[in-house]
């Protein structure tokens, strides 16, 4: 639950990111995607430190 929240919440900010540039369509889509990447690869961190944590 934690990376899907963390994905729409990088894509989110990757296209407010991109307007606020002035970036046109494309660049709101990359900006989007390369967001919800990188706050995917941290949501997932973040849940096994919190499964590790929970069961240590």
């Amino acid at each position: 639950m934690i990376i899907a929240a963390a994905v729409i919440l990088g894509a989110l900010l990757g296209d407010m990111r991109a307007r606020k540039a002035g970036g046109d369509t494309l660049d709101r889509l990359q900006y989007a995607a390369s967001h919800a990447i990188v706050f995917a690869i941290l949501g997932l961190f973040a849940t096994v430190l919190i499964d590790r944590a929970a069961r240590g």
